[in-house]
């Protein structure tokens, strides 16, 4: 049975995909729980038409992404921090706390695009990637700095 995917689906494809797949998988598993539609030729050119509408957003959303990248590739904030002893934090620097540093510069980021890799724990420049889009990652470096 030809069937169109309403929503992207594990090992078989993604949203507005036109597949061939088993009867059985297809009336038991993919169309009660609103995964696919039977392909006809209204579905067929409604999802052509979804997957290219989606396409186009993809690319505006990349193109903004990169001018957004290129106004943060390589720059340095600044983030400060209570120390103790022998420069040790009292916690560790977390995404939302850069994601603030960077804000005070006039640049809007959610801080789940911040890819810390493991917390920052000590004073130092640390280099962070931060991913934006797909193929869209700047690196930008995060100078932590201990205050009394």
């Amino acid at each position: 049975m030809k069937v169109v995917l309403q929503k992207d689906v594990l090992n078989l494809g993604d949203a507005g995909d036109v597949k061939e797949v088993a009867d059985g998988y297809a009336r038991n598993f993919l169309i009660p729980r609103r995964f696919a539609v039977r392909a006809n030729d209204g579905n067929t050119k409604a999802a052509l038409h979804q997957k290219r509408l989606a396409e186009l957003k993809r690319d505006k959303r990349v193109k903004v992404m990169k001018e957004l990248s290129a106004s943060i590739d390589g720059k340095t904030y600044e983030v400060k921090v209570k120390v103790g002893e022998n420069d040790k934090l009292f916690g560790s620097v977390t995404a939302n706390d850069i994601a603030l540093a960077i804000k005070n510069t006039g640049v809007e980021l959610d801080k789940r695009k911040l890819d810390l890799g493991e917390p920052i724990k000590s004073v130092g420049e640390f280099k962070i990637k931060v991913r934006l889009a797909e193929g869209v990652v700047p690196q930008i470096v995060v100078k932590v700095v201990g205050q009394a």
